[in-house]
């Protein structure tokens, strides 16, 4: 943040609280252009402000997708200034989801946090409504897979795909829309991790939804059991995953009736979600000069050897991944 933009917040900040002074300290950045930072008044209090820089961005979507979200406990938003890109917005506190499960490995701790997670997330799709958010779509998928040789092969590995490897490229991306666009489909926060969630009092706060779609019912649940920060054993997800169907059974959402579908839906889309995830950590690295998430890419590759091992339609994807990377799957648990 430059000092003509921390002068402009303080003026803000000034005008919205008249009357009361404040220490204003950083708080937090994303992988995009947004900046956090706390004010603290005199007496205690605090709030969040959000600095987006309005030649960069818009706040309106964020300010869109909160209202829509008032089935889970996001931050109100108590100031926005539109022009130059200001929010003031309720304080979560310090304690992400990570931190809390970093610093108590129990399992039975992480178990209980990320059930209430899954709670969370049940209630904000029995709230969705069509025709409120942009659908989450081929046209998308395809966008964000496409980051995976335009940045991950191209740029990380420092490679081109020869023929008969977009063959096998083009071959598993067909077999893995055909594969994830047919889900029913519910609001998608699109970055539901443990990053994003909040430890707070009553129930878990949600962060940084502000990309949230209309898309398939499995890829939030995807984003928050296969972690780019922390990773479980299977046998760990598999029983969160089942426990999320049951409740969404019962809740009335509308998830196939056979578990081993819907398992293989959540597997399919997660492979969508590894291969984009794994160009946008190579992008942030060669284009923006931020190395935070370059070392976790890894881990998106492990991911997804493991589940296109496990899928014979996958195994072209597989052979592909493991010829550009020259790492293979030890050991595939269960195949189908």
């Amino acid at each position: 943040m430059t000092m003509q933009r921390k002068t402009a917040l303080k003026n803000w900040l000034s005008i919205c609280y008249p009357q009361q002074s404040f220490d204003l300290n950083f708080a937090a950045a994303d992988a995009d252009f947004r900046r956090y930072f706390r004010a603290t008044f005199e007496n205690g209090n605090s709030v969040i402000c959000m600095d987006a820089p309005p030649d960069k961005m818009s706040i309106e979507p964020y300010v869109k997708v909160q209202h829509l979200f008032q089935a889970v406990n996001v931050p109100a938003i108590y100031h926005t200034d539109k022009e130059q890109g200001f929010m003031a917005l309720e304080d979560f506190g310090n304690t992400p989801y990570l931190a809390a499960l970093q610093q108590d490995q129990r399992t039975e701790v992480h178990k209980l946090l990320l059930l209430e997670a899954i709670d969370e997330l049940i209630k904000l799709q029995l709230s969705s409504q069509s025709d409120t958010l942009p659908i989450y779509d081929q046209i998308v998928f395809n966008r964000e897979m496409q980051l995976f040789p335009d940045w991950f092969v191209n740029k990380e590995l420092g490679k081109t795909l020869s023929v008969s490897q977009q063959q096998l490229w083009q071959q598993s991306i067909t077999t893995i829309l055909a594969e994830i666009t047919n889900q029913p489909l519910v609001y998608v926060h699109r970055d539901y991790i443990v990053r994003n969630i909040m430890l707070t009092p009553d129930r878990p706060g949600i962060l940084d939804f502000q990309d949230a779609l209309y898309g398939p019912i499995t890829y939030d649940l995807v984003s928050l059991l296969r972690d780019a920060f922390i990773e479980w054993e299977e046998e760990f997800v598999l029983d969160l995953v089942i426990r999320y169907w049951e409740k969404a059974r019962t809740e009335g959402l509308p998830v196939r009736t056979d578990f081993d579908r819907f398992y293989r839906e959540f597997e399919m889309m997660g492979v969508q979600r590894h291969l984009k995830v794994a160009g946008i950590f190579a992008r942030l690295y060669y284009r923006d000069g931020k190395d935070k998430y370059r070392g976790e890419i890894n881990r998106f590759i492990q991911y997804l050897l493991k589940t296109t091992r496990r899928y014979q339609q996958l195994h072209p994807l597989y052979r592909l991944i493991s010829e550009l990377t020259g790492k293979e799957e030890i050991r595939a648990s269960y195949s189908f």
